[in-house]
């Protein structure tokens, strides 16, 4: 298919509701009566989860099909069968999510989220689902840059990243503000990054293999880690779905079900195109 370097109105789309049990949503998860063996019993709960839609391979819409898609629907999906609750998604910015989970507008938000003690003192974390790396995303044809360092020692080049992330506050680590260009959704510095407007993006490493794999032929990541981070699922300060939700995560490390979601999402082999009509992710 045709890849365009637009990402049309699939990031624009705030405010879209998409529950679970919809038309064009995930599939139906939890709500059938009973919790795994062992784990709390919700009793078919409704949970309002916070989700971006712009975050690859996190959570993203297909625009072919108006499906919702990523490892956040999937790992939640499998969470409430557990815990016999019923995911209610709703599409929400980055900017001012955590503070919106803070102020309980949303039982729970899913954005590959970093763990981060600042972060901890207005939202209370799940346990960490997984470990991600701090990567620098180039394109493919880049020679003037092997690491952070290139950049720093380069006064002409610019870096990339998204607003209110803690690739910005690693980015701030080594550049001024003036040499860094924040953007509102990682998708637009992406996007920057094919244009030519920045050189480099910082960016997790997941969330980095997915654009690659959006864009094999113009982008590459990078370098050497910049930082090592926990990501996990954000909540209300002193929700009673924390230990709940830990312990589905919990389960699900121990029987080898999220490795399988991780080897689905995290590897090579998952792949984005962008087409005349939208955005169509999946496997090889």
């Amino acid at each position: 298919m045709k890849k365009l370097h637009v990402l049309l109105s699939l990031f624009v789309l705030s405010g879209l509701v998409l529950a679970a049990c919809a038309g064009g949503g995930a599939p139906a998860a939890g709500g059938n009566g009973a919790s795994a063996e062992g784990l709390p019993d919700l009793g078919g709960r409704q949970v309002t989860i916070a989700i971006e839609n712009a975050y690859l391979p996190f959570n993203y819409i297909d625009e072919n099909t108006g499906e919702v898609g990523g490892w956040d629907y999937d790992v939640w999906d499998e969470i409430c069968a557990r815990l016999n609750c019923q995911p209610i998604y709703v599409e929400a910015s980055w900017e001012g999510l955590i503070q919106a989970v803070s102020d309980g507008q949303y039982d729970a938000a899913a954005d590959g989220i970093t763990i981060a003690p600042d972060r901890a003192q207005i939202v209370d974390f799940s346990i960490g689902y997984v470990a991600i790396e701090q990567r620098l995303l180039v394109r493919l044809d880049e020679t003037r840059i092997n690491s952070i360092d290139d950049i720093v020692n380069d006064p002409s080049l610019v870096l990339g990243t998204q607003t209110g992330t803690t690739n910005y506050e690693t980015a701030l680590q080594h550049l001024p503000a003036d040499r860094i260009q924040a953007f509102e959704q990682f998708p637009f510095a992406i996007q920057a990054l094919i244009a030519g407007d920045v050189d480099a993006v910082i960016i997790d490493e997941t969330a980095g293999q997915g654009y690659q794999g959006a864009n094999a032929d113009e982008l590459k990541l990078i370098g050497p880690s910049l930082s090592s981070d926990e990501l996990g699922f954000i909540f209300p300060k002193g929700s009673d779905l924390v230990d709940p939700v830990n312990q589905a995560l919990r389960s699900m490390m121990a029987d080898g079900t999220l490795n399988a979601f991780n080897a689905i999402y995290f590897s090579p082999d998952f792949h984005c195109d962008y087409t005349d009509t939208g955005i169509s992710c999946g496997g090889n």
